[in-house]
Formats: C-alpha cells, sequence, structure tokens
C-alpha cells in the first residue's frame, strides 16, 4: 500500500493548481493520477485557450508560477467590445472602467487570454519540483472504496500487459477529473444538468486588421461569437456558441467559406478573416454537483459544475474552488492541531469540509444563473425585445458604476475571495 494525506483525480490545471496550493499552506502529502501526457507546446497555437482574470493570475503569482505561465505564450487584452448583432446594442469596457480598490489598482489589463496547455505545463513541471507531491500517470483508477479513516483506491493493469499499480491508501480524495468525471461517478452523486442546446465551435484564425489587443464578443440571433487575442497580432481563438444544426452546417463548410462567415458575423470588425487551424466542436451542458462534499471525497472544477462559456469564466471558477479548498483543508488542520488531534484526522472529516461545499456551492450556482439570464436575453426575440435590449446596452455603456461593477466581477473581485488570490503583503 501507497499512503498518502489527499490523492487528487485529474492532473489539469484545477488540480494542479490545488495541489500545489495545499503543499504551500500545509505539510500534508499529495498523489496525482493523470494518464494525460504533457506535451510541450509547438509553434502551432493551441486551439483550447482560457481567460484567465486577475483574480486567476493573482494566485498564479502567489503559487510563483505566473512567470513561468506568461514565459510561454499569452497575450493581456487591454479592451472588451460586446454587441448585438441583432440590434443596436453595445458595450465597451476598458481599464479606465476598473475601479479604484487596492486590488484592482495593482492591474495592468482586463485579462490574459492563455493557452490551456501552456498553463498546465507550468503548474506540472512546477509540481514535479515539489518532493511532497507524487504522480501516477502509467495506470488508470479501477475503483474507490470509502472506509471510516480513509479511501481505498486500486489501479488498473496498464495497457501494455503488466501489472497494475500498488494501490493508494488517502485520507481524502479530490475528484478534479472533469465534466465527465469518473469520481463524481463513483461517488454517486446526484447531477442536476441541462442542455444548452448549443454546441461550441473552437478554432484558431487570422485576422487581416488584428486583434488590436481586445476580447470581442458579438451576439447572433443563433448564440454568441467570440473573439479571443493570441500571441501574434494577427491570431485570434474563436468560440463560437451555436445551435447543434448550424454547427454542422458551419464545420462542413470548406475554409474559406467557414472563414467568410466569420467575417460577416463579426461585421468586419477585424478584416478578413481566414482560418488557421482545424476545427472542433462540443456539446455544451449546465451541470452542478447536488453535493461537492461526499464521505472523505470532494469535487472541485468542472467534476462539480460547468457553466456556458460566453463569460469566459468557466476555468477561474474552478481555480477559486481549488484556493478555497486547500484554504478550508488548512484552517482544519490548525483546528485540529489545537483540540489535540495527534492523528490529524479530523481536518478531512464530512463535516469540516461543508465549509468548502457551502463557499462554493453559492458562488457557483450565482454563476450558473448569471449565464442563464445573458443567454436568455439573447435568445431570439420579436422586434419590440430587441430595441428595448439594445436601448439598455447603450444606456448601460454609459452609466460608470454599473460598469466598474461588471468589470470587477470579470476581473474576478467579487464574493469572498480566498486568500491565494489576494495580493500578499
Amino acid at each position: 500500500m501507497q499512503k498518502f494525506d489527499l490523492l487528487i483525480v485529474g492532473g489539469g490545471m484545477v488540480g494542479l493548481t490545488l495541489a500545489l496550493a495545499v503543499r504551500q499552506q500545509t505539510e500534508l502529502n499529495v498523489a496525482i493520477v493523470d494518464n494525460t501526457p504533457v506535451d510541450e507546446l509547438s509553434n502551432e497555437p493551441e486551439v483550447r485557450v482560457s481567460a484567465i482574470n486577475a483574480a486567476s493570475q493573482q494566485m498564479f503569482t502567489n503559487l510563483e508560477v505566473w512567470q513561468d505561465i506568461i514565459a510561454q505564450r499569452a497575450q493581456p487584452y487591454f479592451d472588451m467590445h460586446i454587441w448585438d448583432k441583432a440590434g443596436y446594442g453595445q458595450l465597451d469596457f476598458s481599464l479606465s472602467d476598473v475601479s479604484h480598490s487596492t486590488i484592482a489598482n495593482a492591474q495592468e489589463q482586463l485579462g490574459y487570454i492563455i493557452e490551456n496547455k501552456a498553463i498546465r505545463n507550468a503548474l506540472w513541471h512546477k509540481a514535479q519540483q515539489d518532493s511532497g507531491i507524487t504522480f501516477f500517470t502509467d495506470n488508470k483508477l479501477q475503483q474507490l472504496s470509502v472506509g471510516d479513516n480513509e479511501v481505498f483506491a486500486s489501479f488498473e493493469a496498464n495497457q501494455a500487459g503488466g501489472s497494475a499499480a500498488m494501490p493508494i491508501i488517502a485520507k481524502l480524495v479530490v475528484g478534479a477529473d472533469g465534466a465527465n468525471s469518473w469520481v463524481r461517478q463513483q461517488m454517486q452523486v446526484p447531477l442536476t444538468f441541462r442542455d444548452y442546446d448549443h454546441h461550441a465551435i473552437v478554432a484558431t484564425v487570422k485576422c487581416l486588421q488584428g486583434h488590436q489587443n481586445t476580447a470581442w464578443q458579438v451576439f447572433l440571433e443563433t448564440g454568441p461569437l467570440a473573439l479571443l487575442p493570441l500571441f501574434q497580432d494577427d491570431l485570434c481563438s474563436i468560440v463560437w456558441s451555436t445551435s447543434s444544426e448550424e454547427a454542422e452546417r458551419l464545420t462542413a463548410l470548406p475554409a474559406e467559406e467557414f472563414a467568410k462567415e466569420i467575417t460577416a458575423a463579426s461585421d468586419g470588425k477585424l478584416g478578413q478573416v481566414t482560418l488557421a487551424s482545424e476545427r472542433f466542436t462540443h456539446p455544451l451542458t449546465m451541470r452542478f454537483a447536488q453535493e461537492f462534499v461526499k464521505d472523505r471525497i470532494v469535487l472541485v472544477g468542472d467534476a462539480a459544475h460547468t457553466i456556458h462559456p460566453l463569460a469566459g469564466q468557466g476555468v477561474n471558477l474552478g481555480l477559486l474552488d481549488a484556493a478555497a479548498l486547500a484554504q478550508t483543508i488548512a484552517q482544519q488542520l490548525i483546528k485540529a492541531q489545537e483540540s489535540g488531534d495527534v492523528d490529524n484526522n479530523s481536518w478531512c472529516n464530512n463535516k469540516p469540509l461543508q465549509q468548502y461545499a457551502r463557499w462554493r456551492k453559492s458562488e457557483a450556482a450565482e454563476m450558473i444563473a448569471a449565464m442563464e439570464a445573458i443567454k436568455q436575453a439573447f435568445t431570439p426575440q420579436q422586434g419590440a425585445v430587441k430595441l428595448i435590449r439594445g436601448l439598455g446596452m447603450s444606456l448601460l455603456n454609459n452609466i460608470k458604476p454599473a460598469k466598474t461593477l461588471m468589470v470587477n466581477q470579470a476581473l474576478g473581485f467579487k464574493g469572498e475571495l480566498p486568500n491565494l488570490a489576494k495580493p500578499r503583503q
């Protein structure tokens, strides 16, 4: 048997951030199980990217990994331009809309667009340097069995015909294994979900007039199209959310015709667009686990919740989960030591960890509701509703306090922030 305090299933951005945060705040030994290879960046941009807000940037800074991330490839954006294709409403955000709070004053940009692989690689290499973190990459987990004081995790034999890795015994297991979480299935946690009736098309495009260090988003009759600036002035990552039928039609078009559709949809604001990568599609579904904590197992990130990508907040929400759980664990360890718990077992019991569950479930529920409200506001409507919507956007664009509130929320400066997301004195 191999014994660990914490077993994290999933070595993506959220799972790795959790491991580093736990190790920074405690002396717990951590195991990470993940079978996805870690590949270095190629010359071609990766299609999957994330919009990293200021709160997430601060977490990476405090974990001393931010410089490693931006040393690869990262593109800051200083402005956001949002408009309604069906009407005349538009919203423009810039740094001048950021409130003069202590946190926000340190900001020089609204956020960064970074390839997922760049973030994961930097976090992975950082975790490998920590002797308190052990990686298991050759075998998939087969079963979790929860006991009174520990969780027993067994492995499958590897596909090459070799023997399975020795089982792991951990005091706490965290599922950071994505939207189709195996850990969540093992927990038999009920899931609230709703099909958004959208598929997301993701690809990389070149724009003749360049991205202008701006994040662009247009609301179409069929759904939003975002053009996110990449590390070259003329490259953008697109996320086009639309109906399954329209997604099928668009992905079947020749590259030249697809590019013309994007140019037309974006009103030519970035000039003529050409396709620079393959196109990928995936269905969009809202998921919300009814329990984030059960026995000695916890869910974080997409394993706990998934939201519509129209505001680009999914990854940031998951990273805050990781920071909040690490903080909760550290606080419970201190309480366990103060109460004379020699074996330090009480920190990972169900009841103490419900603090994390209450904290993050409320934040996730609020974000899910906000995404639903925005999506519904831009579904095809009668002319009068479009007129009111456009008028509302135009009015909002000229109300400084309202814009400041919206920008601060986009930056991540809302709700109860974990300490890891705050600047250190």
